[in-house]
């Protein structure tokens, strides 16, 4: 079977939603100017290469709807030859489009594929503008099918005895770390710096505009303590613990890498970094989404031939505390190696996006590390988890 190699990787600064940075930057101008941007750091490049885009969406509607990958390749690329499909699997959308182009390529059907993830959650709500449960479905007891997020976090917490304490703890640490990443420049190279224009009225009335450059993440707050999350009020149970403190933060953002078989890698002329050699996904009990990585990470290695020590780093999405504390238990993973530059409590969560976001932070920070296997892995809605596995080269 022939090889996919990741050759490039690139992500935006993450905005909090709905009232951050990228509040007035549409996720198909956002997801385009990522893709132009990785596009031309690589040389000589022949857009005309490139046999599809593929896009991680969580909520494809709206501005982000009527198939947005095509409309962002027409608007990043500023050609028509190249089409576009978008992909959702929720959370996992991003990896999901990322581990669809590698297996085309290995199969033969592609030899240049763009792929990754674009949310904004400050356009679109969480959930849609109109979502629709069947009556039938909740009528016979299966209410949980439905259920939002925040509520498994709380069933999680309480069915894997997670304490209110450990979860406030593991939000602080997740802060800390990605300040002191911040400080340290690990994302500097990986963001891509984004304009934003914003139109406004000024004390005279008079329409004026503004232009900001944006290239650090929005959501890590050097000021935070443990004492002010421990005053937080739960926000989905009166007497739950999940709060917003503790869970991740809504989020803006887009994240694409580029895969390519080794014909365009020998055109390009130049080295590839990564590429991703196994991806499960498994299911699970919906109202426990958030253990899904105990289903998928026990089957990406399995797949792999692979044993847990191997995994010499982890990105492991941090949807909330109650889910990231009891996935490592349940699983004994090792604490030292995951989310080593903060978690998405703290740096946030774009939904369809953070799949790939997730994969060139854990490329980047393995190549400096010197590491040979990494792994990505996140639970999903609805009862799902998703796995991938890494290989630097």
């Amino acid at each position: 079977m022939r090889e996919a190699y990741i050759v490039k990787g690139f992500r935006t600064a993450v905005g909090k939603a709905p009232k951050g940075f990228f509040k007035f930057k549409r996720p198909d101008e956002l997801a385009a100017e990522t893709i132009e941007f990785l596009i031309n750091s690589v040389p000589d490049f022949d857009k005309y290469w490139i046999d599809d885009l593929i896009v991680g969406n969580a909520v494809p509607e709206a501005e982000q709807g009527f198939n947005v990958a095509r409309l962002i390749s027409l608007m990043g690329l500023k050609i028509e030859d190249v089409p576009g499909v978008t992909v959702n699997r929720l959370c996992a959308s991003g990896l999901e489009s990322l581990a669809i182009a590698t297996a085309k390529i290995k199969s033969g059907m592609a030899d240049c594929i763009i792929a990754g993830g674009v949310e904004s959650m400050s356009y679109i709500p969480m959930t849609g503008y109109k979502p629709v449960p069947s009556y039938n479905t909740v009528s016979q007891g299966k209410e949980d099918y439905y259920w939002g997020m925040g509520l498994t976090a709380e069933q999680v917490a309480k069915d894997f005895n997670i304490s209110r304490e450990d979860q406030d703890v593991f939000s602080f640490n997740s802060h800390m770390k990605a300040i002191q990443a911040i400080k340290d420049g690990k994302f500097d190279s990986q963001i891509v710096p984004i304009t934003v224009d914003e139109t406004y009225l000024d004390e005279n009335l008079k329409k004026q505009t503004k232009s900001e450059i944006f290239k650090q993440d929005q959501g890590p707050r050097a000021d935070t303590n443990l004492d002010a999350l421990a005053k937080l009020r739960p926000v989905f149970s009166a007497n739950g613990s999940v709060t917003a403190g503790n869970s991740s933060q809504m989020s803006d953002g887009a994240s694409f890498l580029m895969v390519v078989s080794e014909k365009i890698l020998k055109k390009m002329k130049i080295d590839p970094i990564a590429k991703l050699t196994n991806y499960s996904v498994a299911g699970l009990p919906p109202k426990i989404m958030g253990m899904g990585p105990i289903k998928a990470i026990p089957k990406v290695l399995k797949q792999s031939g692979l044993k847990m020590n191997d995994i010499e780093l982890i990105e492991l999405n941090e949807a909330f505390a109650s889910q990231s504390i009891a996935v490592i238990n349940e699983l004994k993973l090792n604490r030292d190696i995951i989310n080593v530059n903060g978690g998405a409590i703290a740096l946030g969560h774009p939904l369809g996006c953070s799949g790939a976001k997730l994969t060139v932070q854990l490329i980047h920070e393995m190549k400096a590390k010197n590491l040979k296997y990494g792994m990505v892995t996140m639970c999903v809605g609805t009862g799902q988890g998703a796995a991938g596995i890494i290989e630097i080269i």
